[in-house]
């Protein structure tokens, strides 16, 4: 890990707090600080890195300060009923180059991953998003990634990666470890009928801000596959957070955002997030940094959640469902006991094999099919198997 490039959580930010007690967050985190260094990293279950990054954050500028605006909104959360250790690590320093930023959060997300310590960077701009992704190549997986933003970020062929072109260099840049992309929450007036064409002839999932909005749950089985989710706060509507350029009238509420983190926390699978895009210049009296706190201590009590269903565990308790949804299609869903989650069978391997694995789904997936409809879920998923 790059620690002569992490500075320590600034004591102005410990400075400003009210006395805490021992059950508030910032009494338990084990902190980066001038005098002790980096905290010990046994029993850590979560790291935090702040990253001070906004050069491709265009007329978003700022947005390197988000953790330290952050913090003493965090800190003073009370912890719930976690039974695992929280680091914040401090923060990423500005490489000389935008590259040398994203070769330095490579270097500390691998390190963190061969550790088996689950990942949050917080700030500044969502290309950060490919320096995690790029921390994988080393484990030799493949790679889900959920976006929760209002613009799909592909950008025009060709163009050098920023905050919103990143998910292009995702899709083209060697080596392909992506499997899955999905994006959470887009809004057609924001995007080129290109970009919302191109996701799906790559079989990615782009799902609407209508599809999910006052039933956020059905984010759930998208973010229970995921590896790594980013976050870019303008997904969130303007009236609960001002502090981001891009903000809009539309958009997520806060509730839906705390619900998303949660969920993304239960995931057995996930093992880094990220916040980007907030910018503390730009905010008003704390609202948006406040509003991110909230997410994360959601996040971390979605850890505390976790169920060790599939692929953790072995589906042989599941209960199954055999739906015939025409003559010849046969579905097969299977449903934990322990969560009560839902998963659908997918064939792989061509019709002679009889290899399968299961794709995260909902109790609605179940419905549409015994209604004699196939579940895009499944069609998709087949594509890729």
């Amino acid at each position: 890990m790059p620690v002569e490039h992490l500075s320590p959580v600034p004591e102005s930010v410990i400075d400003a707090l009210p006395v805490l007690d021992a059950n508030q967050l910032g009494r338990s985190i084990r902190r980066h600080t001038e005098m002790e260094g980096l905290p010990d990293l046994d029993g850590i279950k979560v790291a935090i890195v702040g990253v001070q990054e906004d050069r491709r954050a265009y007329r978003n500028v700022g947005c390197d300060g988000a953790a330290d605006a952050i913090r003493p909104f965090l800190y003073q959360l009370y912890k719930g009923k976690w039974d695992y250790g929280i680091a914040d690590l401090g923060n990423l320093y500005k490489g000389e180059r935008h590259t040398d930023t994203l070769l330095l959060l490579k270097e500390i997300a691998q390190e963190l991953l061969q550790r088996q310590i689950v990942l949050i960077t917080i700030g500044g701009s969502q290309e950060l998003t490919y320096a995690n992704y790029r921390g994988y190549d080393s484990l030799e997986q493949t790679v889900n990634i959920v976006s929760v933003d209002a613009r799909l970020d592909v950008g025009s062929e060709g163009r050098d990666l920023d905050h919103q072109s990143y998910v292009s260099h995702l899709v083209l840049q060697e080596p392909h470890n992506l499997y899955n992309f999905t994006n959470l929450g887009y809004q057609t007036y924001f995007n080129s009928p290109e970009e919302i064409g191109l996701i799906d002839k790559l079989f990615f999932e782009a799902v609407r801000l209508g599809q999910i909005q006052n039933q956020i749950a059905r984010t759930e089985p998208f973010l229970r596959d995921a590896d790594l989710v980013s976050i870019d706060m303008s997904a969130v509507r303007q009236s609960y957070n001002p502090g981001t350029f891009y903000t809009s009238p539309h958009g997520l509420s806060g509730e839906d955002l705390c619900a998303i983190t949660r969920y993304a926390g239960m995931s057995d699978r996930l093992t880094q997030l990220g916040l980007f895009e907030y910018n503390p210049r730009l905010d008003r009296n704390g609202q948006s940094a406040h509003l991110c706190a909230h997410a994360l201590w959601y996040f971390f009590e979605g850890l505390s959640l976790r169920f060790g269903d599939y692929p953790i565990g072995s589906r042989t308790n599941y209960e199954k469902y055999t739906v015939l949804v025409d003559e010849e299609d046969e579905v097969h869903f299977h449903k934990s006991p322990a969560s009560g989650r839902w998963w659908i069978e997918i064939p792989k391997g061509g019709p002679d094999s009889n290899r399968t694995t299961l794709a995260p789904c909902d109790y609605e997936d179940y419905t549409e099919a015994l209604n004699g409809k196939i579940p895009s879920r499944w069609w998709k998923a087949q594509q890729k198997a």
